[in-house]
């Protein structure tokens, strides 16, 4: 415990990936388009279960959405999970525009 979990932006390969000691610990996978993106899959090396790696991977790609002003789709049930217990990053989910008509 207590290893430095680093974050990047694998985008050649549409994922963010966690590394712990230079190793791959966990991925999620997403589809970007203009102005959205849509994290689709999350996953986690066993070996680094329960060490905070999918809550750094999820909090550091939602600070960038955040920053680069993308509206996030968490199709992931793990992001959504994850939002939903983390309120302060409600502003970045995507909202529907559509208009309801009589």
């Amino acid at each position: 415990m207590g290893s430095v979990i680093e974050v990047t932006d694998n985008a050649a390969e549409n994922r963010y990936e966690a590394r712990i000691d230079g190793k791959v610990a966990g991925v999620a996978e997403y589809i970007r388009s203009k102005g959205v993106i849509a994290f689709v899959h999350t996953e986690v090396e066993p070996q680094y279960e329960g060490q905070g790696v999918g809550a750094a991977l999820v909090r550091s790609s939602l600070d960038e959405a955040r920053t680069a002003g993308l509206a996030v789709l968490p199709t992931c049930p793990f992001y959504a999970g994850w939002i939903a217990r983390h309120p302060d990053y409600q502003d970045v989910v995507y909202k529907s525009r559509s208009r309801v008509t009589d």
